[in-house]
């Protein structure tokens, strides 16, 4: 249901603690107490785990308290910072710091939030604390850490005007917002199906961007995506930033569940540059509709559009005919001729499946849960516990010869704002110098197709020299923390649309 990728290249998976028992042993003694169908057990299994994606191997981790259906973020020393979930997990914070062994475990801080948050949205902020946004019923936002100045709940009115909250449906459509960080230090929040830009600092909304044409929401239940399109031109004053939302459910459709029918997912997008004083969206089809569609920054610029249904909304059993074929998504062509179909994956990633970019440009893909409870037989659609990894185009073998090698920086180098530093890089064929760009990924926490803090950045780089393998240049780190908050990033040499394996920096 969760996934983190960490700089430690692990990822942090978890789901919720109340579905029974799973297949993985927790360590001995270590076990929790909880109920199910009124009934009190104790389970001495494990509900996350640590993947090792260089050994492909993993760990039980453990967790106390239930964490269905929460939201989190990553500090900049890497800590993974997991906030809210259900009943008494519901105002919990869980950190897990990553360690190069096997000790590093969950620490859970009971009462850490001041109001229940369930299906709300984190958003690391340039100060390094984390924002907290919404959840169930809950139309206000809180900061993490808490300070002595500032350890309040405010409200945040546009939270309930977006909220269409029905008892036959439970469809408030505001639920996961999308939170962004505009380049003016500002956050772009999108819910339903309208956004604001919002001065988190003195609690105004800056400005009221249009209504997204079709009318429809985007949000929980109706669960479309939404991505900062990659930021370009750092040095200028005026960066522009653009917003990208795909996919979701019609108005009305979660209604039509409970009659049995369902409608077929939006195939439309919308497109705005937020920065624009005039901003309007841009509306695009994709080749056909999906709903609880993952949009996942690949490192050379274009989005994967992968998992999901073409019929229905987001929920257990409400959504049918997965859609296998991944979409991707090419921002600088021309509207019209931006989409393309990918070759088809081959498991049903439906409701509580998640996604993640790995440092060497596979999109690891786990879970499917789209039961109350683990239900692995006579089903449509059974709990699925496997992981695959899927493999964009880019590294196809035919393209080995373009493929770069990022041999300095080194990994875990440690970058400050504004820093020239030299990259070597290596190429086995021809170097395109017009055609080699640098981009630096933060690596998002995701959950319900939508990945919190994900961020790709377009770094200003200098000419080439070097030989017929090996090349140097010189290269600017982002100017500020508003552009790219301090924290791990991934930075990736790109030459001619394909991308090397990345190699882990750190903006401090």
């Amino acid at each position: 249901m969760h996934m983190q990728l960490l700089h430690t290249d692990r990822v942090v998976m978890y789901d919720r603690t109340d579905f029974g028992i799973s297949n993985l042993t927790l360590p001995a003694g270590e076990c929790r107490n909880y109920t199910i169908n009124n009934g009190n057990l104790k389970d001495c299994t494990a509900h996350s785990l640590e993947y090792d994606v260089a050994t492909n191997t993993f760990r039980a981790l453990f967790l106390q308290s239930d964490v269905w259906c929460s939201s989190g973020s990553a500090f900049a020393d890497g800590t993974l910072v997991q906030t809210g979930g259900f009943n008494q997990g519901e105002r919990r914070v869980r950190t897990f710091t990553p360690c190069s062994n096997s000790a590093c475990n969950w620490n859970e801080i009971d009462g850490a939030l001041n109001v229940k948050r369930w299906y709300a949205t984190n958003h690391i902020l340039p100060d390094g604390r984390q924002i907290i946004i919404g959840g169930t019923q809950q139309f206000n936002y809180e900061f993490y850490p808490k300070s002595a100045s500032d350890g309040k709940t405010y409200y945040l009115p546009f939270l309930e005007q977006t909220n269409d909250q029905n008892d036959e449906t439970n469809a408030e459509n505001n639920l996961y917002p999308f939170v962004l960080l505009n380049v003016d230090g500002n956050l772009f929040i999108f819910a339903n199906n309208r956004s604001i830009l919002f001065n988190y600092q003195k609690g105004t909304v800056v400005r009221t961007y249009p209504t997204m044409p079709d009318g429809h929401p985007r949000c929980y239940p109706s669960t479309g995506s939404a991505v900062l399109l990659p930021l370009r031109n750092l040095e200028s004053p005026n960066v522009e930033a653009e917003v990208l939302i795909c996919g979701g459910a019609a108005r009305g459709a979660s209604e039509q569940i409970w009659k049995g029918e369902f409608w077929q997912a939006l195939d439309s997008c919308g497109r705005i540059k937020i920065t624009d004083p005039n901003a309007t969206w841009a509306m695009e089809k994709m080749p056909y509709g999906r709903v609880m569609n993952d949009m996942v920054m690949l490192p050379n610029g274009n989005v994967l559009i992968i998992n999901g249904a073409n019929l229905g909304v987001a929920g257990w059993d409400r959504a049918v005919n997965p859609v296998f074929e991944p979409f991707l998504y090419k921002p600088s062509k021309a509207s019209g001729s931006r989409f393309e179909v990918q070759n088809p994956t081959s498991i049903a990633r439906m409701y509580h499946s998640s996604t993640v970019l790995l440092r060497d440009g596979r999109v690891l893909v786990g879970g499917s849960n789209p039961h109350e409870y683990y239900n692995f037989t006579d089903v449509f659609y059974p709990t699925e516990m496997s992981l695959e990894a899927y493999s964009p185009y880019y590294l196809d073998p035919q393209f080995a010869t373009l493929r770069p090698k990022i041999l300095e920086p080194s990994s875990q180098t440690n970058l400050t704002y504004g820093q020239n530093f030299g990259m070597t890089i290596q190429v086995n064929g021809t170097l395109a110098q017009d055609s080699l760009s640098v981009t630096m990924l933060a690596p998002p926490f995701n959950t319900h197709s939508f990945s919190m803090n994900q961020r790709l950045l377009v770094l200003t780089r200098s000419n080439v020299t070097g030989n017929l393998t090996n090349y140097e240049f010189n290269v600017t780190a982002p100017g500020s923390k508003v552009l790219a908050p301090a924290g791990f990033y991934i930075l990736f040499a790109v030459h001619q649309d394909i991308p090397s394996e990345g190699v882990w920096i750190r903006m401090q």
